[in-house]
């Protein structure tokens, strides 16, 4: 259901709003450049400070714009299960084809609640959910045994975005859920490994700069061509660590805004890269040929 590349769209803002036209300019250049689907609101969206109304706002001009050319998963994810409840009903009313549903941050709960708390979502709503296992940023791990009784108990858990960085926990996952359960590379810089391992795309954050090398890497590597698919990997590594030399989305939104696409604003308490980090960035989009020389 969910093979492909599916980007982890920013919001761009203006004068700390959210900048519809601009973020319609980038989901038509996704769409252009044949993006499998989109992820508004996810946390490379900053969901953390948006608004109930401006997250739901962001699904709705994401929805309306991409007219189903491209998949819409909306993010709605949250630390409190009822919102996290309300923002997937409401973004299953607002159209989007599915949920991207972040584990709980900073509360830490158990395996039980964790299951609990997903089992709550998907009764609540009927579109597709896809589980976000991220450990680095939650503080907790969805473990392979609930990923496992999730599918089991709740018929539209359908998919893992797995962010975990392990190869290794990629293949327990896939031996252990059935066929049709998704996996979902998190990392741009493990797309190729997960998918030799079993998994069938990515939410990228690179692919917001540059979605059709992104697409290329993942549609070589699910066609068995691991010679272009590693030529794609390697040409495109560097950006890949860059934009993470500080907290994503910075990195991604300076690099859009280098392409004309947008404004580079984050909201606190995110703020602006560093003079070196931006350097490094141009530097990096200037030899791909992701911006004019």
């Amino acid at each position: 259901m969910f093979q492909g590349t599916f980007t982890a769209l920013v919001t761009p803002f203006a004068n700390d709003q959210f900048d519809e036209p601009a973020f319609e300019r980038l989901i038509e250049t996704q769409i252009a450049a044949g993006i499998t689907g989109i992820v508004p609101v996810g946390t490379t969206g900053e969901s953390p400070t948006l608004d109930h109304t401006e997250h739901l706002r962001v699904i709705e001009v994401a929805v309306q714009t991409a007219k189903g050319r491209c998949k819409v998963i909306a993010g709605t994810g949250s630390n409190a299960t009822s919102e996290a409840v309300a923002l997937t009903v409401e973004a299953q009313k607002l159209g989007a084809d599915a949920a991207l549903v972040v584990a709980p941050y900073y509360n830490k709960p158990s395996q039980e609640g964790l299951f609990l708390h997903y089992k709550a979502i998907a009764d609540a709503a009927s579109l597709p959910i896809i589980l976000y296992s991220i450990p680095g940023r939650c503080g907790i791990e969805i473990s392979v045994d609930t990923c496992v009784r999730l599918a089991a108990a709740c018929k539209n858990i359908v998919a893992i975005k797995e962010a975990g960085g392990s190869v290794e926990r990629v293949s327990a996952l896939r031996a252990a859920l059935p066929a049709s359960f998704d996996i979902l590379s998190g990392d741009d810089s493990l797309t190729l490994p997960f998918i030799s391992v079993g998994a069938v795309g990515v939410v990228s954050v690179a692919s917001n700069i540059a979605p059709g090398p992104l697409g290329q890497l993942v549609n070589a590597a699910l066609a068995g061509d691991f010679a272009e698919a590693r030529r794609v990997h390697f040409e495109y590594y560097a950006l890949f660590k860059d934009l993470f030399i500080e907290p994503n989305p910075v990195p991604a939104k300076h690099a859009l805004a280098l392409a004309g696409v947008m404004q580079p604003g984050v909201r606190l308490p995110l703020c602006g890269l560093t003079a070196a980090s931006a350097a490094q960035i141009e530097a990096t989009l200037r030899k791909l040929r992701l911006i004019p020389s």
